[in-house]
């Protein structure tokens, strides 16, 4: 398989990654058809995928969320008094994607399917800018939630049909990894119920399997919304019951765990609730995490959820900066956590690029130290980044 007449490992396996499979002192002494006798699903895109997803771990980098719907990121346009047309949706990314010195801190970089195909102003496509700059280019795959029947408003991610050709088109234009979310709700009638549990992760399997049969490593994104008014443990206790019941269809499905990728909520009190201490944050997440997800998985990154800016940088840092075992990175995949300020410096005007970039360089290196453990406030001064970002059931 060739993109733009390259060998695949020429110019997509990411060749440019210092990655191997298995860091020097403990390189993997099985081939592919020796995993074949294991549980694992094996194909013909197998060390690839486990080089990718190790690429995407790479401490100290994360992922930008810039795969916002195309109503999302109307919304944030908006906010600027900007309209929601294509001209401004590619003025946006390409600001992020061109902005000196970011890839320094990014792996990888979640695109909507618009935004895979688009260029700069000067005419190179963003696939290609991410690629020469290092960063593996990645696209959204599902297509919303809908309502699942005999529920309390709970929901099931749609999607599946015709995602693997999908997967199959947008691995030919670059991708190398894929994301999709199913959202989950703690509600007063003890939700999430043993039926969304079950639908959502059987849903994330049956698209992780599908993705790594065509050369893409899933994200598995399992969200519990912050809405409520529950305590931090009851958050812990949701997520950990549905992170358990994730990995097990996971397993069930015969995904390939080091070709992985996790995406999760942060364990926090409700949007209703008193906050907690960035310490307490840390304890409980990273708790949740060590109960329930294998030590195989490449690595763990966080979506914001509604955090302001701030928020989530300092409850990053304080998860990294805990001295218990953490078999895998604990790094970013932030939106609205890495754009806020950017937005608010840019407001659509060309002479304000260079600010607003400067701005968006700034979260994406707090977030790089946080990743390590090593942030110290360099990116508290904007008053932009105190600001809560949360939206009552958000979409993407």
């Amino acid at each position: 398989m060739v993109y733009k007449g390259q060998p695949l490992n020429a110019q997509l396996a990411f060749g440019f990654c210092s990655c191997s499979l298995d860091p020097p002192h403990t390189k993997s002494l099985l081939t592919v058809s020796d995993r074949a006798t294991m549980s694992a699903f094996v194909g013909k895109y197998s060390d690839e995928l486990i080089k990718t997803a190790k690429c995407l771990a790479t401490p100290g980098k994360g992922i930008l969320a810039s795969d916002e719907s195309t109503g999302t990121i109307g919304k944030r346009l908006s906010s600027i008094n900007l309209e929601n047309v294509e001209s401004n949706r590619q003025a946006l990314r390409e600001l992020l994607f061109t902005a000196p010195g970011v890839f320094d801190y990014l792996s990888g970089v979640i695109l909507f399917e618009e935004t895979l195909y688009q260029k700069t102003s000067d005419g190179k496509p963003f696939v290609d800018l991410l690629i020469a700059g290092g960063v593996v280019p990645g696209i959204k795959v599902d297509k919303g939630t809908v309502e699942i029947a005999g529920t309390n408003g709970e929901t099931t991610t749609q999607g599946h049909d015709s995602l693997g050709a999908r997967c199959a088109k947008y691995y030919e234009a670059g991708a190398r990894f894929a994301k999709w979310r199913a959202v989950l709700k703690i509600g007063a009638a003890g939700e999430p119920s043993e039926l969304a549990v079950k639908q959502n992760a059987e849903g994330l399997a049956r698209y992780a399997l599908i993705c790594q049969e065509n050369g893409l490593v899933p994200i598995v994104e399992p969200e519990i919304l912050t809405d409520g008014g529950h305590d931090i443990k009851t958050c812990a206790a949701a997520t950990e019951r549905v992170l358990a019941a994730v990995y097990k269809s996971l397993n069930d499905h015969k995904v390939l765990l080091e070709g992985t990728l996790l995406k999760t909520n942060m364990i926090t009190p409700g949007s209703d609730s008193p906050k907690v201490g960035a310490e307490v944050i840390a304890e409980y997440t990273v708790a949740a995490l060590r109960r329930t997800v294998p030590p195989a998985v490449a690595g763990v990154v966080f979506l914001s959820g509604g955090q302001s800016e701030e928020e989530a940088t300092q409850n990053l840092n304080a998860m990294n900066k805990l001295e218990v075992l953490k078999p895998w990175t604990l790094s970013f995949s932030f939106g609205r956590a890495l754009q806020q300020s950017t937005l608010k410096k840019w407001l659509g005007k060309k002479e304000n690029v260079a600010a607003a970039q400067a701005a968006f360089v700034v979260r994406c290196k707090a977030n790089s130290e946080a990743a390590l453990g090593k942030y110290a406030g360099s990116g508290a001064g904007d008053a932009a980044a105190s600001e809560s970002l949360y939206v009552k059931g958000y979409k993407y």
